[in-house]
């Protein structure tokens, strides 16, 4: 099931640049508004092999846009990217270890289980799990916290396993999946600001962007697959069925929290007839079966505690995406009242109190979220954010730098790095670093600035 929070906004209009005139201007600590009303982005590809392959699961011929190789490939290049952009794994060992032995239980009983599964809890408060086509899982912990059964969370790893087995992304995707966005929003500033706010580095880019929309057949196949292999693993498949029902119910009750899982994931009475008339039927057998209530109780209790935080940080999101600032803010602080060290709280605080102009504030809540999850690197970016919207080169450098080594291999950080340097005045190190954004496949106005000062410093002609 994929999506993305849906507070996550879209660039920017980017006005045209001098660069000679920028470059005087970041030496001087002058950029003005038009200056920082800038979008960086890049992206970073690969190709990938496509043709004919045996279905794991029908053993008929299938039309596929990447190897067994490349589907593995994509797990480890780009989902580290995509579990940072939802927060990370959640700080709970406990609850992270419980999932990853039910998935492991459970992916033994699947028609690939040599594929490189991995299973996280991931901070997002948004209600979701996705898989990248090598197996790599995150379920949010905004769904973890509505889910009421073992048996409800075997169905929901299950149909996600079903995904990797049928190989839904290799069929739809291809080259597209190995597509690394790494983007960069910049915001406009207050009238009455030099510098102008840099907006939120690296606009969240969401799950849905990399896995795009499956099909409704898709879907039924998942679905399938997952009954099948939850009742392997010795789950009541009346589990699939409590799961589709608690998702329909949470549409109909929070329809903002869940439509970007159903544009990616389309529901449907369907499907929940169909879970239902299996379980009864070819499934019977298995309703006999504990679905393990009280064993997920005991195994989340420390997670479900925090839920009403998590349901505040989820409509605190939802006014963010509503451009409601203030409801936004308030919300957060809600929720960092029940769990003042809870790392999404602290970060979303600050990113509101950024897109409102206060950065002294905000980062202040930044480097909280930073002392929290030091090994976390969406704070890092964030402070390098704020920190050069506060006219302070060096100290963005060192964040954005924080930041590559806790994620390597985003190629937007080369060109914030970049930027940065030049506002050190150190124009060969800041070439060296445009130079490395373009070779990494950088493009878009982040780009052409980086070409127009490689020429400018005489690197090109």
């Amino acid at each position: 099931m994929s999506g993305v929070h849906s507070s996550r906004a879209g660039p920017s209009p980017v006005p045209t640049m001098d660069a000679n005139g920028l470059a005087h201007r970041l030496r001087r600590n002058r950029l003005t508004r038009r200056d920082a009303l800038w979008l960086f982005g890049a992206a970073a590809g690969a190709s990938a092999v496509s043709g004919c392959a045996r279905s794991p699961v029908s053993g008929e011929r299938i039309l596929v846009g990447m190897s067994e190789q490349q589907e593995r490939d994509v797990d480890r290049q780009v989902a580290p990217h995509q579990f940072s952009q939802d927060m990370g794994p959640i700080q709970d060992d406990a609850v992270n270890r419980y999932v990853v032995a039910l998935g492991d239980r459970m992916d033994d009983q699947t028609h690939r289980p040599g594929m490189p599964y991995s299973y996280r809890v991931l901070n997002a408060n948004y209600v979701n799990a996705y898989t990248f086509p090598g197996g790599a899982m995150g379920v949010t912990r905004g769904i973890m916290t509505e889910l009421g059964s073992e048996a409800e969370l075997a169905a929901l790893l299950g149909h996600e396993m079903g995904h990797v087995n049928a190989r839904h992304a290799a069929q739809r995707q291809g080259q597209a999946m190995l597509a690394q966005a790494a983007v960069v929003t910049v915001a406009a500033a207050s009238s009455d600001s030099r510098w102008g706010v840099l907006g939120t580095i690296a606009a969240q880019v969401g799950a849905s962007a990399l896995l795009a929309s499956y099909s409704r057949d898709n879907e039924r196949e998942a679905d399938a697959l997952g009954q099948a292999y939850m009742v392997r693993a010795g789950y009541p498949a009346s589990g699939m069925t409590q799961l589709h029902e608690l998702l329909v119910r949470e549409s109909k009750e929070q329809p903002s929290l869940l439509e970007t899982m159903f544009s990616s994931h389309p529901m449907s009475s369907e499907r929940v007839a169909t879970a239902r008339q299996l379980a009864e039927t070819q499934y019977a057998d298995s309703l006999r079966a504990s679905p393990q209530r009280e064993r997920f109780m005991d195994s989340t209790a420390s997670l479900r505690r925090l839920k009403p935080a998590i349901d505040a940080c989820k409509n605190g999101e939802v006014a963010m995406a509503r451009k409601q600032l203030p409801q936004a803010q308030a919300a957060f602080g809600q929720a960092l009242g029940l769990a003042p060290q809870d790392y999404p709280a602290n970060l979303l605080m600050a990113r509101v109190l950024q897109a409102q102009g206060r950065r002294a504030d905000a980062l202040r809540y930044a480097q909280a979220a930073r002392d929290v999850y030091p090994k976390e690197a969406q704070a890092a970016k964030l402070i390098g954010a704020i920190q050069l919207e506060n006219r302070n080169p060096a100290a963005a450098f060192q964040s954005f730098d924080a930041f590559d080594r806790l994620l390597p291999g985003d190629p937007g950080i080369l060109f914030l790095k970049g930027v940065s340097l030049e506002g050190m005045g150190q124009d060969r190190r800041a070439a060296e670093h445009y130079a490395a954004f373009v070779r990494a496949g950088g493009q878009g106005k982040p780009a052409e600035y980086s070409m127009s000062r490689l020429k400018a410093w005489g690197f090109i002609k």
